[in-house]
């Protein structure tokens, strides 16, 4: 008789409402498309899905580049895969630096044996252009990394005059998109970004794994031109570019389940269209708004450099942080984000993003917040924050 007492039980996570800083909630389109049956990563079937992907991802990025593919791994692959391509060490880098990730991109430049520079702003304010100028006039730089949606913090950084002064002074501009990609505007031709990069479980609604990235001209004559191997064989472009090109020579073995995924979530935004679904998100954002103003509850950022997709708040005086983000898991399903770094335990970052900024989950969300908001003794009107989120859906088509 066969001994059963050490076998794992099925898998059987529970269902979560995902309004935090990411993932988010996976469309049921695309969790079927991971289940379908596997080809060769060289199968001319595979072949023109690859293509297909690329094809969607230029028009989500807004761009004609050739080199726009999925990297294998999460946005961090995607990050890495820029600066390891673009940088050789010696070379001076300027990186903005107002959130997290910032500090991430510092970090990596040093791991590449680059002279790091930065330029900084407070955690929740965006970088300012003159503070850019300053720093690019006292040292020259091959390349400007900055983050277009700072997940940490969720500002929204104006692009077009960093875009300006970075190409004023010779410079390669590198941009995180990795939050804000399918949620509002990203415009790498218009906006002058020479490389970006964004992440799949986002905006996007796709399981983590893969990092959509765009190379423009400048950015691979930058490659081509190296004096040195890229420092990763695994995310080196100029091998990369092969397998995604006319040639097809392998690589390494794609991720093709998650391909497949990407395939049909970039379907969805498209289907939507990009306006409709940045309208959806914004208005979404805006009635999140009214019902957290009803309870008094402020935004960590300026309203003009808000991202819909990720709302941070300050935690109100005498609230637990942690509390009210344990009630909201434990009671409702609902998974919030805290603050990271000098934030934490300052603000809550709520997501919606994708699949999950819906008019639903804006109203469960400010109905599960009073109820945890009245569970650590803070007064309020019940159903004022719902109240006030369907007033404004009343007068807002969404």
């Amino acid at each position: 008789m066969s001994d059963n007492r050490n076998l794992i039980g099925e898998l059987n996570p529970p269902l979560r409402i995902l309004l935090g800083p990411g993932p988010s909630n996976v469309h049921p389109r695309v969790l079927r498309a991971l289940s379908t049956p596997l080809v060769g990563h060289l199968d001319p079937e595979f072949i023109s899905i690859m293509n297909d992907v690329q094809s969607m991802l230029r028009r989500l990025f807004g761009t004609k580049n050739t080199m726009t593919i999925p990297m294998s791994g999460t946005g961090s692959s995607g990050m890495e895969t820029c600066f390891c391509n673009l940088l050789e060490p010696g070379d001076t880098a300027l990186v903005c630096v107002n959130g997290l990730f910032g500090e991430r991109m510092s970090d990596i430049v040093g791991r590449l044996g680059g002279k790091l520079v930065r330029a900084e702003a407070e955690w929740g304010k965006p970088i300012e252009p003159d503070a850019l100028e300053r720093a690019l006039k006292a040292n020259p730089a091959r390349l400007v990394a900055i983050v277009h949606a700072e997940t940490s913090t969720g500002v929204r950084q104006p692009l077009e005059e960093i875009s300006r002064i970075t190409k004023d002074f010779g410079a390669l501009l590198l941009v995180d998109t990795v939050t804000s990609l399918a949620g509002c505007e990203v415009k790498v031709d218009a906006w002058g970004i020479d490389a970006c990069y964004s992440g799949t479980q986002k905006c996007l609604s796709c399981p983590p794994g893969l990092s959509p990235v765009t190379f423009g001209d400048k950015a691979m004559d930058t490659l081509r031109s190296r004096t040195r191997k890229v420092s990763s064989w695994y995310l080196d472009l100029s091998m990369i570019e092969r397998y995604w090109g006319e040639e097809r020579f392998y690589h390494h073995t794609a991720p093709i389940s998650m391909i497949y995924a990407l395939r049909e979530a970039l379907r969805i935004v498209l289907e939507e269209s990009l306006e409709t679904r940045f309208e959806r998100h914004r208005l979404n954002h805006l009635a999140l708004a009214a019902g957290l103003n009803s309870l008094e509850i402020d935004f960590l950022v300026a309203e003009p450099y808000r991202l819909p997709m990720l709302n941070a708040v300050r935690v109100p005086a005498g609230v637990n942080d942690l509390n009210v983000r344990k009630y909201l898991l434990n009671r409702f399903g609902i998974e919030l984000g805290g603050g990271l770094g000098p934030l934490k335990g300052k603000i809550w970052r709520i997501g919606l993003m994708g699949h999950s900024s819906t008019k639903q989950n804006v109203i469960l969300f400010l109905s599960a917040l009073e109820s945890a908001l009245s569970a650590e003794g803070v007064k309020l009107a019940p159903g004022s924050a719902s109240a006030a989120a369907m007033e404004f859906y009343s007068h807002n088509e969404c």
